[in-house]
């Protein structure tokens, strides 16, 4: 039978409140608090702390407090990565972010899955899908990515754009749902 965190990992129906998720995510908290109220000097705390919370930190990955995610170790950022203030990251299935990655402030990649069906989320069920992000790509402030969403590389999404399918590599992207306005290449 499998845990509910293999459940999760596999896109499956699990429950939130299981006690080994609950665990998992209280670690990430803890570590959270610590990155998110360390001193804006304090690069080597900010450093260790990102380090033991994400699942892959890229080199000269950086990542603006306050920052939020639901467990860390599904979130892996490439090099030169960097996040403006406010990123919250709902990690619950893998979230791969790729090299030279710039976020906006108050951007948010939604893994998370709801049921539609009332009675499965009465009962606290959930699933997740991953999100994929390539190289170069850059998510404007206030971008939402949905669950499921694979953004080529080079791609530029415009700010507060709900990204609700794939987007191809090297375009311009806007909009509530977000859609191509036109190719970069």
């Amino acid at each position: 039978m499998k845990s509910e965190r293999e459940k999760m990992l596999a896109g499956e129906l699990y429950l939130a409140a299981d006690a080994d998720l609950v665990a998992a995510r209280l670690r990430c908290r803890l570590l959270l608090a610590d990155f998110n109220a360390s001193a804006p000097d304090d690069l080597g705390r900010r450093r260790d702390a990102l380090s033991q919370l994400l699942g892959a930190l890229g080199a000269e990955a950086w990542i603006e407090p306050p920052f939020w995610c639901d467990y860390g170790f599904n979130l892996g950022v490439g090099a030169r990565f960097y996040a403006n203030f406010n990123l919250t990251v709902l990690d619950c299935a893998p979230v791969q972010i790729g090299d030279d990655v710039m976020i906006g402030p108050s951007v948010g990649l939604y893994t998370a899955e709801h049921p539609l069906d009332p009675d499965e989320r009465l009962r606290g069920l959930e699933r997740a899908r991953p999100i994929l992000i390539g190289d170069h790509v850059w998510l404007g402030g206030g971008v939402i990515v949905l669950p499921g969403v694979c953004i080529g590389a080079g791609t530029t999404v415009g700010a507060g754009s709900v990204v609700t399918r794939d987007l191809p590599a090297n375009v311009l992207a806007a909009g509530n749902p977000c859609r191509v306005l036109r190719s970069l290449r």
